[in-house]
């Protein structure tokens, strides 16, 4: 694995408009897989959290909670397809998961009145996830929810709060909430780490992404990643383990981040029920849920150079 070739728009298989785009089409490459090739569920189906058997304590889940509904969305399904598009009430929504940043981002899937449904599109821009609608077929990069290339180019998505917490901690705060099942109409092997031994903190993405000589912290150094205003934050996962809450003042507001213990990285191990304990976050604006991900630290370098570490 390494660097791939910058993809050649292929009127056969895209019906983007390459005309309109913010970055050069060089800076996408190849993943491996073609468009598609790692299926989004477009027709979930979830299980009441007292009725789940298929996960371990610790398994990694993310916890949307939209109109008042909480759900989770195992990692051990999101690794082999990334995207969910899904409806809370009125809401329609995509959930989703960059294995190669370990952001686990929520977004509202409408655009000026439109409603959205996601795909793979195979590509990456520094190492990270790049979707597509099926209604324009535009380009969006998962880290910010910005289309980059296509007829929606310089749209962006709204992010919703979304967080990795343990099965466990999902269970007992919600034992009748919903939780994405195994039923997802493909055949994978679910709980298996597809990125066994990915998660190693000194080594470098597998991909290139710009700024990945940015060593202010190993590159593959959890952070917490949260903008506040035009402001953005990095809070350091080993500073959070030693400290367990870090509070910023922001122009906004006070941030107040907390870090447990007891969640697995599902990025690890070749089981993720197995994956070494890296813990999780949570974080209030003026004690309000705000959006924020917990990527390594090369996409934060990439995306978002300017940011402010906090430790």
């Amino acid at each position: 694995l390494g660097e791939a070739d910058p993809p050649q728009p292929d009127a056969a298989q895209w019906e983007t408009d390459f005309s309109r785009q913010l970055v050069p089409l060089d800076e996408f490459q190849s993943g491996g897989p073609p468009k598609d090739g790692i299926p989004a569920i477009d027709a979930p189906r979830y299980t009441r959290a007292e009725n789940v058997d298929f996960l371990a304590d610790r398994e990694p889940v993310i916890l949307v909670t939209v109109e008042g509904k909480s759900r989770a969305y195992p990692l051990q399904i999101l690794t082999w397809h990334e995207i969910v598009n899904t409806t809370f009430g009125d809401t329609p929504v995509a959930v989703t998961f960059c294995p190669l940043c370990n952001t686990a981002i929520a977004f509202d899937r409408r655009v000026d009145g439109r409603v959205l449904d996601f795909g793979t599109t195979g590509k990456l821009r520094d190492s990270d996830l790049v979707m597509y609608d099926r209604q324009t077929e535009s380009w969006w990069q998962q880290f910010g929810g910005d289309a980059l290339v296509g007829e929606l180019a310089g749209t962006k998505l709204e992010q919703l709060p979304a967080r990795i917490v343990s099965w466990r901690d999902f269970r007992q705060a919600h034992p009748s909430g919903l939780v994405l099942n195994r039923e997802t109409g493909f055949s994978r092997d679910y709980g298996a780490n597809p990125y066994a031994g990915y998660d190693d903190i000194a080594s470098p993405p597998i991909f290139a992404a710009r700024n990945a000589d940015d060593d202010r912290l190993p590159p593959k150094e959890r952070v917490v990643y949260v903008e506040v205003g035009q402001d953005a934050f990095a809070i350091p996962f080993p500073a959070l383990t030693e400290r367990r809450t870090i509070t910023v003042q922001t122009d906004d507001g006070e941030l107040v981040v907390r870090w447990r213990p007891g969640v697995a990285s599902a990025l690890d191990a070749s089981a993720i029920a197995e994956g070494r304990d890296v813990g999780a976050a949570s974080v209030l604006l003026d004690g309000e849920p705000v959006p924020f991900t917990e990527p390594f630290w090369f996409a934060v370098a990439a995306f978002r150079p300017d940011i402010e570490i906090v430790d």
